[in-house]
């Protein structure tokens, strides 16, 4: 094929300037398309307000929710009485269980003479009410006047007798390999790499003062105020004048296997194992074995076996919606398709209720369902079936319209009856793409199961929720989405396996 030059591009120009001349659109389509896109991301951005979301979200906030999915916090509170003697206490749900006494948390004891509080003076007795003269009058004696009960004296108090007894004066607790707490009566000092922060505490004053120069991690918002310090992923503390609070924080989840209550809580694989495969029964009821078993079911902190059986019946949830959507939605295809059922105002009506169903988000209808039924499987059940009747009965009525008629028309040509033509004229096409659009369905409801089980129609979602809704169980959040992902992971395998078989050995 001959090159055209230069001059010849030139004549056919002028020749023909409307066929070789460039529209305005076409010139400046590619600016104008940009502009309009930076004036639509202005526009959102202005409208849902982004930037003043961003200056006021609180990513510190954010930020330990986030460690809280794969750490935990053990907090001590040291209190400091007004000589000067700590005293170390755990909240009733610490992780560290009922009788801690960790290694990271050094004390020195004194015995010290401190005065014992003055006793309580005594109820002192008032004196009784006189009583009431009788109103029946005798002529054989005369009235015996009723003596009132004198007036107890009041017991004077005891003066304080001072009292021996051996204390907490210092405590040291360690944060990591170079930052630590030193809390010694009224001075707390804190270290962290390089630099100190003496606190001088004046409970008196209720004030807590910086004795010398700050540093960068060490918070004191107001003069006197309480002083939060941060040591990183180590942790942080919070000082107040009479109160010391650690967060020491841990990698792991805590009390994953055996919560505090039970017998096998903090002991070694070993010995867990000496445990079980011992013959002294710890429960006389039970073997060891059946014992330890039962404690990690029925963990308090982890409620396993709770959340396995809200992940079953998520499970159940999506395949019994689909099922049920799948044989539902099959022979409805066939009247809503117009090649196959050859009635115009049925094929509308059909295709028009699965309009209905699936334009109608499976959310709603679970909250709908949630309303009739109660709260619980039911209610997801139906919600995944109205949905996916409605899309899977379009997407199989499309089908059925695609298909080559020549191998349906091969087989009527024969003579077979209606039923034997849609049977090996019509399936042998359609049967793959109805069976991979069903697995489809099926490893996408498991994750829709999810979230329409947060609003109360059973499942993992619901107990995904409510953990969500403490605020402080993080952790137990991300061991139930790990749960999700793994099943979600394991379905979508198992579909795609099953789909690229239907469809290869269709091909072939």
């Amino acid at each position: 094929m001959a090159m055209m030059n230069a001059a010849e591009l030139n004549r056919l120009a002028e020749r023909y300037p409307h066929v070789l001349e460039r529209s305005l659109w076409q010139r400046y389509r590619a600016p104008i398309s940009i502009g309009m896109l930076a004036l639509y991301f202005l526009f959102c951005w202005w409208f849902f307000a982004i930037g003043k979301t961003l200056t006021q979200a609180n990513w510190g906030i954010a930020g330990n929710y986030l460690a809280d999915w794969v750490s935990y916090e053990i907090r001590p509170e040291f209190e400091i009485d007004r000589d000067g003697a700590l005293t170390i206490s755990y909240p009733r749900f610490d992780p560290i269980g009922p009788n801690p006494n960790p290694d990271w948390i050094e004390t020195r004891h004194e015995t010290i003479t401190r005065s014992a509080a003055p006793a309580a003076a005594a109820v002192v007795d008032e004196p009784a009410p006189a009583a009431k003269p009788s109103s029946s009058f005798s002529f054989m004696a005369p009235t015996t006047p009723q003596d009132s009960a004198p007036a107890a004296a009041p017991v004077q108090p005891s003066p304080t007798q001072p009292v021996s007894e051996e204390v907490i004066t210092e405590a040291v607790v360690n944060l990591g390999s170079s930052a630590h707490i030193e809390i010694a009566g009224k001075t707390v000092t804190l270290v962290r790499g390089d630099h100190s922060v003496r606190l001088l505490l004046d409970a008196e004053a209720d004030t807590v003062t910086i004795d010398g120069a700050s540093a960068d991690w060490v918070e004191q918002r107001s003069i006197g105020g309480r002083v939060i310090a941060y040591f990183g992923a180590a942790g942080w503390i919070d000082v107040s004048s009479e109160r010391v609070r650690i967060r020491k924080r841990f990698f792991g989840w805590e009390n994953f296997i055996f919560d505090t209550n039970s017998p096998f809580f903090d002991l070694s694989a070993g010995e867990v194992w000496q445990k079980v495969t011992s013959a002294d029964r710890i429960d006389p009821s039970m073997s060891n074995l059946a014992l330890a078993w039962n404690n990690i079911l029925y963990n308090a902190s982890w409620q396993h076996l709770d959340v396995w059986t809200k992940l079953l019946q998520t499970i159940v949830m999506a395949f019994v919606g689909t099922l049920f959507a799948m044989l539902v939605a099959f022979p409805l295809a066939f009247i809503a398709a117009r090649n196959i059922t050859r009635n115009r105002p049925v094929n509308q009506i059909t295709k028009r209720f699965f309009d209905f169903l699936r334009s109608v988000d499976m959310l709603i209808w679970a909250l709908f369902f949630t309303r009739a039924f109660g709260p619980g499987p039911l209610a997801g059940i139906s919600a995944i079936f109205f949905t996916d009747t409605g899309t899977l009965g379009k997407l199989y009525s499309e089908a059925l319209e695609n298909i080559d008629d020549k191998q349906r028309e091969g087989v009527k040509s024969v003579g077979a009856p209606a039923a034997a033509v849609q049977r090996y004229g019509v399936l042998p096409q359609v049967m793959p793409v109805f069976a991979s659009q069903a697995l489809y369905f099926w490893e996408s409801n498991t994750r829709s199961a999810t979230i329409i089980g947060a609003v109360g129609a059973g499942g993992i979602g619901l107990k995904l929720w409510e953990a969500m809704r403490t605020n402080s169980d993080w952790e137990n959040v991300a061991y139930m989405v790990l749960l999700i992902l793994i099943v979600v992971f394991l379905f979508d395998a198992i579909s795609n396996s099953l789909r690229s078989r239907l469809i290869g050995k269709n091909r072939h």
